[in-house]
């Protein structure tokens, strides 16, 4: 299977201090891609290196099978990322933001017109004449989803999706991204839910300190470490014994 993402030897330095730390991944085109870390650990630099929203310090990209030092423009057209923190200007309305959006991208609004009513009804937005600073967080999140899932980029960024969802959204969500990864779009997303990184995973990188110091399917680092895959994470990255911790408060 061919690969959609493509790192090698990536390190990010801010002035002495590393975030991250010479790490390389593979990611198969289909594949949904669990990246996982405590905060801090480095999953956002990461994110921002692979999409080009940040030049690494040394290291290689590849997207689509394309570098991303000579195609950041093209391979910019091909993806669509999700922020942890959506940002939208505020004095935008929800439709403008989305013309706004097709127009960047060059795509006529009038032909994804249906399919971004779709969006909207899945996730239940009935909004999109609000002013984006009259939103809440979770408004804002479910719009820069549809702006992003309108496009039907070939891979998907997702920095905590499910953050400032409700329960539904969030179900919606993650059928979605399985429809997608079955049609062949590549999804990587970070989350601190380790329960639906453990359903939706087909494979996991576990970051710390900037370094990733495991990767496997759920089910073989399951097998090597036995327990559920919060147990494992909690195993791999909690420098502090948690009962000990909660003991002491």
């Amino acid at each position: 299977m061919k690969s959609a993402i493509v790192a090698q030897g990536l390190t990010k330095k801010f002035g002495d201090f590393v975030a991250v730390d010479n790490i390389s991944l593979n990611v198969r085109e289909g594949e949904i891609f669990g990246f996982l870390g405590p905060n801090g650990a480095g999953k956002t630099t990461t994110i921002k290196m692979l999409t080009g929203t940040l030049k690494p310090t040394s290291g290689k990209v590849q997207i689509l099978g394309l570098d991303m030092d000579k195609y950041e423009i093209e391979i910019k057209r091909m993806i669509g990322v999700v922020p942890d923190e959506p940002k939208i200007y505020e004095h935008l309305r929800g439709y403008e933001f989305l013309e706004f959006v097709s127009a960047i991208f060059r795509i006529n609004f009038s032909d994804i017109r249906q399919r971004v009513e779709e969006l909207c009804n899945a996730f239940q937005i009935d909004y999109l004449d609000k002013l984006v600073s009259e939103m809440s967080h979770g408004m804002k999140q479910k719009l820069m989803l549809v702006s992003v899932l309108m496009r039907k980029p070939k891979v998907l960024f997702l920095d905590e999706p499910t953050v400032g969802l409700d329960a539904k959204s969030a179900r919606v969500l993650k059928e979605l991204l399985r429809k997608y990864s079955n049609e062949g779009t590549t999804v990587f997303m970070t989350t601190h839910i380790l329960e639906i990184a453990e359903k939706m995973c087909e494979r996991v990188a576990i970051i710390n300190r900037g370094r990733i110091i495991a990767e496997a399917t759920v089910s073989e680092l399951k097998n090597t470490y036995k327990g559920s895959l919060e147990d494992i994470f909690l195993q791999l990255t909690a420098e502090e014994d948690i009962r000990e911790i909660v003991e002491n408060l």
